[in-house]
């Protein structure tokens, strides 16, 4: 029996959108975007997104996984007790996996529940330039089924825009992904509207991510289907995004909304989901009680896990977290306040704030 008076008890945190695994720092590039450099400016200075990619190219395994563990450690202390963790920083067959790898050692290390997903479709790597179909092919024809044989990956996610990969190219793998029994996501309308949601939709996706530039066409499709709304409000204020996503049309339409922290080393360093919660209040126009449901079931929703995950109900997994707060208001409102107390997964005690320990 634990003594939890003066306290209040809610569903573990579910991170439903992170890039986890990576090696490489990115301070730089911060520093230089500040001074008014451009993201081609700091690519062609070996920057970008390109730069994490040699670097988990070059690192080896165990030391991607320690780096990943610190982190997912970190996480749990804050509160969550299941992440989405994506590949993505390899692009090649090999380092995908080796990705994945690490995802799969993070499951078995760590009681949080690790949700894998495939995102070999992240950016052309500079091997491709100009040849982005022929990417693609290698990503459905070999990627995909060495990521089946393995069983390293839950799901699979595409990055459909105009740096990165088509509508067309989406459809493509994600075509492949379905014939061989993923469940699928979307990078969506971050920074145009690809119509990128709407197909999505047709796949019957877990959840379309980013969403500024959100159609009401996509909306209606995304709401037909069951498709959760991921918000990433991170990325928007690293990268000084002024269009916001479209969040009065997502209550109009009944659509699940899901906050995450998208935690990655360009564009949404962030670590935790209370500040993820305050942003989304106060960039993203959204009530508290709409972002406890987005670190909560509707971040089960996103991952297909609302049948276990993201509430307190009886035949679900026993994930809670103990808060020294007065009102779960408290957790949008605070920046930087360490609330936890305890947090249980399967309802075993992983981690007490005041013992300081993670058995």
């Amino acid at each position: 029996v634990i003594n939890c008076s003066g306290q209040w008890i809610l569903p573990g945190f579910v991170d439903c959108h992170t890039h986890m695994i990576w090696a490489g720092s990115r301070a730089e590039e911060f520093r230089m975007r500040l001074a008014g450099a451009t993201y081609e400016e700091i690519s062609k200075q070996g920057g970008g997104i390109f730069s994490t990619v040699r670097a988990v190219r070059e690192t080896p395994e165990e030391r991607l996984f320690d780096l990943a563990q610190d982190r997912l450690t970190r996480f749990l202390r804050q509160g969550v007790t299941c992440v989405e963790i994506k590949s993505g920083y390899g692009l090649d067959t090999e380092n995908e996996l080796k990705m994945l790898a690490v995802a799969g050692r993070l499951s078995q290390s760590s009681p949080v529940h690790i949700a894998p997903t495939f995102l070999g479709a992240h950016a052309l790597p500079p091997e491709f330039a100009g040849r982005s179909d022929d990417y693609v092919s290698l990503v459905t024809s070999e990627m995909l089924p060495a990521v089946v044989s393995q069983g390293v990956a839950t799901a699979v996610d595409v990055f459909c825009e105009g740096i990165a990969f088509s509508r067309e190219q989406t459809e493509k793998v994600f075509q492949a992904a379905t014939d061989l029994g993923f469940r699928v996501k979307l990078h969506a309308e971050q920074l145009s509207d690809s119509d990128g949601s709407a197909l999505a939709a047709g796949f019957k996706a877990l959840s379309c991510d980013h969403l500024e530039y959100l159609s009401r066409k996509g909306a209606k499709a995304m709401a037909a289907h069951g498709v959760t709304a991921v918000l990433l409000p991170g990325a928007f204020y690293y990268l000084k995004e002024t269009r916001k996503p479209p969040v009065e049309m997502l209550r109009e339409l009944d659509i699940p909304m899901a906050l995450s922290t998208d935690i990655n080393p360009g564009t949404s360093p962030v670590f935790g989901l209370t500040p993820v919660m305050n942003m989304g209040c106060l960039l993203f126009d959204m009530t508290c009680e709409e972002a406890l449901a987005g670190v909560t079931i509707n971040g089960a929703r996103a991952l297909g896990l609302a049948d276990r995950k993201g509430s307190l109900e009886t035949g679900k997994d026993a994930d809670l977290v103990v808060w020294n707060i007065d009102s779960p208001a408290d957790l949008c409102y605070f920046l930087g306040r360490d609330a936890v107390d305890r947090v249980v997964i399967a309802g075993k005690t992983v981690y007490r704030q005041q013992e300081n320990s993670t058995p």
